[in-house]
């Protein structure tokens, strides 16, 4: 991730933070190849559509959102960045709704990440007024709250706090903002809420770090990397687009 501390002065990256997201990138790649497997290819294994898995895809994706938001700070340009990741996203969902209906992608992960860099933009003034800590408390508390409500529920995972009323959920902007339409169907579906207020958890976490840790001590934590995994990360975007076509055509030479 690029940072510039002063103007004049020459940029470096935080590798640090290159090889984590180069690290969830590659345990992505895995992940998707045994869902090619077992729901492309046929193959039965019955751990992968268990509580491992489950646990396994929900740290694939709850890290990579974190990283986002954390990252936001970081970089310039962030309407140019947004409008690049969310044009990456309808070109996914595009080539799989022509190319594979039966697996389409519809407001995958690529689209939430794109449209929650656009919404930042749009909010950052107000945002940065945030105290840090309170944030990230308020923040994590939301997502906790919404994290069923592609379901119906506020509430998080087997807790249900409250049920939403029905009229929520109806159309596609309600299904992208998280109120999901009866019927809608994506193998890869992030919606804005709650996974929003995830990236927001990485937003403030990012200056809680920067408040309480010295500048220097800071820039020279995250630069640390593994240089391997620094590359999946640095070339995160164009790795995403490409890991699906390649695992599909190597496992359908191998079975």
């Amino acid at each position: 991730m690029k940072m510039n501390k002063e103007e004049g002065k020459k940029s470096f990256r935080y590798g640090l933070l290159d090889s984590l997201r180069g690290l969830v990138l590659i345990s992505m790649i895995l992940y998707h190849a045994c869902w090619d497997l077992v729901y492309i290819f046929g193959r039965d294994w019955n751990w992968y559509t268990g509580t491992g898995a489950y646990i396994w895809q929900q740290s694939i994706c709850w890290s990579f959102i974190l990283l986002s938001g954390f990252c936001w700070s970081l970089g310039k340009h962030p309407v140019k960045r947004g409008s690049i990741v969310f044009a990456g996203g309808a070109v996914v969902s595009l080539v799989t709704i022509l190319l594979m209906p039966e697996n389409k992608v519809v407001f995958g992960v690529l689209t939430l990440i794109g449209s929650c860099m656009l919404f930042m933009a749009v909010l950052s003034k107000v945002i940065e007024k945030v105290r840090a800590f309170a944030g990230l408390i308020l923040s994590a508390g939301l997502f906790f709250l919404t994290r069923n409500i592609n379901g119906g529920y506020l509430g998080f995972e087997r807790w249900n706090l409250l049920k939403l009323p029905k009229f929520l959920y109806r159309g596609s902007i309600m299904t992208f903002l998280g109120f999901t339409e009866p019927g809608f169907y994506s193998t890869d579906y992030f919606s804005f809420l709650p996974w929003f207020f995830l990236y927001l958890v990485g937003y403030f976490l990012f200056h809680v770090i920067k408040e309480v840790k010295d500048g220097q001590y800071m820039d020279l934590f995250f630069r640390k990397e593994c240089s391997l995994l620094s590359f999946f990360g640095k070339h995160s975007l164009i790795i995403y687009m490409l890991h699906q076509p390649l695992i599909y055509g190597i496992l359908a030479i191998i079975f």
